[in-house]
């Protein structure tokens, strides 16, 4: 079993930053596959960010390219987010999310992912 807690999370003015960190446990953190999804009222859950087991790799959603960074500390098994130039469309409940299958395959489909936190509330403030 896995346990995955964010935290981190808060209200930010448009153009600040925020980190959040995602601490897991219960498994070989370093052979997985993470990820940053994000759910904004009303909205439909999407995908924000990937990373690969090393940390070498990563994905982003067009909308976040260049403001967002995905890192990791296997050391630690935390995975993440840093937020920069934040953007009142940012505002969301993000979650991290861990890819069992072992693949090394930076997935950007909910059901791809297998255990998932409960998430923390980000507010972006214009």
């Amino acid at each position: 079993q896995v346990q995955l807690v964010e935290s981190g999370g808060g209200l930010v003015q448009a153009g600040g930053s925020l980190r959040l960190s995602c601490a897991a446990s219960g498994r070989t953190f370093s052979s997985y596959v993470m990820g940053w999804f994000r759910q904004a009222p009303g909205k439909e859950r999407e995908f924000v960010a990937a990373i690969s087991w090393t940390g070498g790799r990563t994905r982003y959603v067009d909308s976040v390219k260049g403001r967002f960074t995905i890192s990791r500390d296997n050391a630690k098994n935390t995975v993440y987010l840093q937020m920069n130039s934040a953007k009142p469309e940012d505002t969301a409940d993000y979650y991290c999310a861990l890819d069992r299958t072992r693949t090394d395959v930076l997935r950007r489909t909910l059901n791809e992912y297998d255990y998932w936190g409960q998430g923390t509330q980000v507010t972006v403030s214009s």
